[in-house]
C-alpha cells in the first residue's frame, strides 16, 4: 500500500468518523488482526481528532465489553463481531467502502501536544484492567527521538510483529511512517518462531526491527548469514539474559519503559565486549526523559545503590483513565524538575545506576509479573477466577526465572467441589489473554497465613511440570501417527515420553510454544493446523485425532497413487 491510498483511504474513514461525532478528546476502539485495515483505522480516527484504543482481537468478548464501558468509546472498527455494546459499529468487510479512497480530501483535524492520542489498557489488580492515557506530546518525543536515534530516512524497511495491544506496535509505525519509510506487517505464522522470524528479516531485508525480549535471546543464539541489511535489533519488554556473540552483522539495543511513560524510557547498545557475569543494562534516558533511583522516601541515593526507578520528563502520560486516585497514587509531582506541573511517573521497577551512568534492571519493587513481556497484576487474575462458582478462595503468583516466568493458581473449592485444571483454564480463556492465564492450578484445603494475617508464599507448595503429569495416569500412543503426535509435544516442552492425555497448557505450554507445536505438525503431516486446533485438542491424543480428520480429508481428495505414497509414510 502507498502512502497516497493509506492517506486517501484514511481520508474515506475520518469523514464518516466525524459525521458520528469523533473530535478531540473522543476514544474510538479498534480490534482488528494485524492489517492494512488496523493502520488505516489508527490514522483515520487521529484525522478526525480523536485517540484510538488498540483491542486484542482474540475471542474475548467479555473484556472487550469492560473496557469499550470503561473507555467509553462509542466507536468500534473491528472485524467480524455480533453484538458490542458500542453505539456505532465499523465492521471493516461489511462496511468495506467506508475504508475505500474518498473522492473529496478530508482536512484533518489539527493535534495538540496536549491532547489524546492514543488509550492502551494494561493487567489491573481490581479484576479490571486499567487505561492508560498517551498525548500526541508523549508519542511525539517519542518519534523524534527514535527518527534521530537510529537515522530512519523514506529508504528504510522496517517489520511491525509487536501485538496491537502492547503499546510497542505504537513504536513500531509512527516514527517509521512520519519518516516516510517502509512497514513491513510479519506473516502471522512467523512472529513467534525464533528461526522463521530471522529468515524472514534476512528475506524482507529489514533495516529495523523490534523483537521481544522472549524472541531476541534465541534469535541472538542463531547463524545470521553475513550480508544482511539488519541495522538494528532492539529488543524489551522483558529482562534481557544474553549478550550478542561477536561478529552479528546488526547491533542489538536493550530498551526499558512502562506503557505509562510512552513505551521506551531508557535504550543502549549491548555489545558483545561488554559480556560480564552480570544481566545486560538497560542503557540510559531517552531525549527529554530523566531517570531518578529514589529510596522509600524518595531521596536521590547513591549510585551503585538499588532503589525503585522513577521516570520524569516529556514522555509521562496523563494518567490513568476514568481512575483518578490511581493517578494520583502513580502519577506525582516531579520536585527534581523547574516546569510548573511536572509531574513524574513511579515505575515499581527496581534499579541502580552503574558507573558509566547507564542503568542496571533489578525486577519488580511490588507483585507485579512480567510474563511473556507482557505486564500482569497476579491480583487481577485471583479477582477473576474468585467470581467461578466453585472457587472460595485463591492466590497468584509467579513461578520461576525471568525468561520461563509462569503464573501459578492455588485454589481452595468450595465445600464438596472439586474443580478441573482444564475447567478453570477454560473459564480464564473466555476472560483474559492466554499470557494471564496459569500453567499450574493447584488444589488446597486452605491458603497458608503467616503471623501477620498476609498470605505466606514461601508456604506454598512449588509447582512443577513434572507434578501436573503426574496427577494424569499415562496413556500410551497406539498408533504411528499417535506416537510422532506425542514426540513432537515432548520435543516442544522437553519433556519425554509424553502420554496421550498429557495436557500441553497444564505442563507448562503457552502460545509461543504452542504456535512452534503447530508450525513442527504442520511441517511433520502437512495438514492445515491452527493454533485454535491446540486450544481445543490439548492434548497428544486429541491432537492425533484431529491431524487424522485432517489427513482424511486430504487423502480423499487425491488421485490414488498419490493416496496410497501418503498412507505407506504415515504407517511407517
Amino acid at each position: 500500500m502507498t502512502y497516497g491510498e493509506l492517506n486517501a483511504r484514511a481520508d474515506g474513514l475520518a469523514s464518516h468518523l466525524a459525521s458520528l461525532g469523533v473530535g478531540p478528546e473522543t476514544v474510538v476502539a479498534v480490534c482488528l488482526e494485524r492489517s492494512f485495515e488496523y493502520v488505516i483505522a489508527a490514522l483515520a480516527v487521529w484525522k478526525a481528532g480523536g485517540a484510538y484504543l488498540p483491542i486484542h482481537t482474540a475471542r474475548l468478548a467479555a473484556r472487550r465489553e469492560t473496557i469499550l464501558s470503561d473507555s467509553g468509546a462509542q466507536v468500534l472498527i473491528a472485524r467480524s463481531i455480533a453484538e458490542t455494546q458500542a453505539r456505532h459499529l465499523i465492521d471493516v468487510d461489511r462496511d468495506a467502502a467506508l475504508l475505500a479512497p474518498g473522492t473529496a480530501k478530508f482536512e484533518p483535524v489539527a493535534a495538540s501536544r496536549e491532547r489524546l492520542a492514543y488509550v492502551s489498557y494494561t493487567s489491573g489488580t481490581t479484576g479490571t484492567p486499567k487505561g492508560v492515557e498517551i498525548t500526541h506530546g508523549n508519542l511525539l518525543n517519542l518519534v523524534f527521538w527514535h527518527r534521530r536515534a537510529f537515522g530512519i530516512t523514506a529508504h528504510d524497511r522496517v517489520s511491525h510483529l509487536a501485538g496491537l495491544a502492547f503499546d510497542a506496535a505504537a513504536w513500531e509505525l509512527w516514527p517509521h511512517l512520519s519518516a516516510g519509510a517502509t512497514v513491513v506487517l510479519v506473516d502471522p505464522e512467523v512472529r513467534t518462531s525464533p528461526e522463521l522470524l530471522r529468515n524472514w528479516l534476512v528475506a524482507q531485508h529489514i533495516n529495523v526491527a523490534f523483537v521481544p525480549t522472549t524472541l531476541a535471546e534465541p534469535m541472538l543464539a542463531t547463524p545470521w548469514p553475513r550480508e544482511t541489511a539488519l541495522r538494528y535489533l532492539l529488543t524489551g519488554s522483558d529482562t534481557l539474559h544474553r549478550y550478542p556473540a561477536e561478529g552479528l552483522p546488526f547491533q542489538l539495543i536493550n530498551n526499558y519503559g512502562p506503557t505509562e511513560c510512552a513505551v521506551v524510557a531508557t535504550s543502549g547498545v549491548i555489545a558483545a565486549a561488554d559480556r560480564q557475569a552480570t544481566r545486560p543494562n538497560i542503557g540510559g534516558a531517552v531525549a527529554h526523559t530523566q531517570i531518578h533511583i529514589l529510596d522509600e522516601k524518595r531521596r536521590p541515593i547513591a549510585a551503585g545503590e538499588i532503589g525503585e526507578i522513577y521516570i520524569g520528563g516529556t514522555s509521562v502520560g496523563r494518567g490513568y483513565r476514568n481512575q483518578p486516585r490511581l493517578t494520583e497514587e502513580r502519577f506525582l509531582p516531579d520536585p527534581f524538575s523547574d516546569r510548573p506541573g511536572a509531574r513524574m511517573y513511579r515505575t515499581g521497577d527496581l534499579g541502580r545506576i552503574l558507573a558509566d551512568g547507564r542503568i542496571a534492571f533489578h525486577g519488580r519493587a511490588d507483585g507485579q509479573e512480567k510474563i511473556r513481556g507482557h505486564r500482569v497484576e497476579p491480583d487481577e487474575v485471583a479477582a477473576i477466577l474468585k467470581k467461578h462458582p466453585e472457587v472460595c478462595s485463591c492466590a497468584v503468583i509467579g513461578h520461576g526465572d525471568a525468561a520461563g516466568r509462569q503464573l501459578a493458581a492455588y485454589i481452595v473449592p468450595r465445600m464438596g467441589s472439586r474443580p478441573e485444571p482444564a475447567q478453570l483454564r477454560q473459564f480464564l480463556a473466555e476472560r483474559v489473554p492466554d499470557y494471564m492465564i496459569p500453567a499450574f492450578f493447584i488444589l488446597l484445603e486452605s491458603l497458608p497465613i503467616n503471623s501477620s494475617g498476609k498470605l505466606d508464599r514461601a508456604a506454598l507448595p512449588v509447582p512443577s511440570n513434572q507434578s501436573a503429569r503426574a496427577a494424569v495416569a499415562y496413556r500410551a500412543p497406539g498408533s504411528p501417527l499417535e506416537a510422532r503426535v506425542a514426540a513432537i509435544v515432548g520435543e516442544v516442552l522437553k519433556m519425554p515420553n509424553m502420554g496421550l492425555d498429557d495436557n500441553f497448557f497444564m505442563l507448562g505450554g503457552h502460545s509461543l510454544l504452542g504456535t512452534q507445536l503447530v508450525l513442527r505438525v504442520r511441517q511433520q503431516f502437512g495438514v492445515d493446523l491452527t493454533l485454535r486446533s491446540l486450544f481445543e485438542a490439548p492434548t497428544p491424543g486429541q491432537l492425533a485425532a484431529a491431524v487424522e480428520r485432517l489427513l482424511i480429508a486430504r487423502l480423499e481428495s487425491m488421485p490414488e497413487d498419490e493416496a496410497a505414497s501418503l498412507l505407506a509414510f504415515l504407517e511407517g
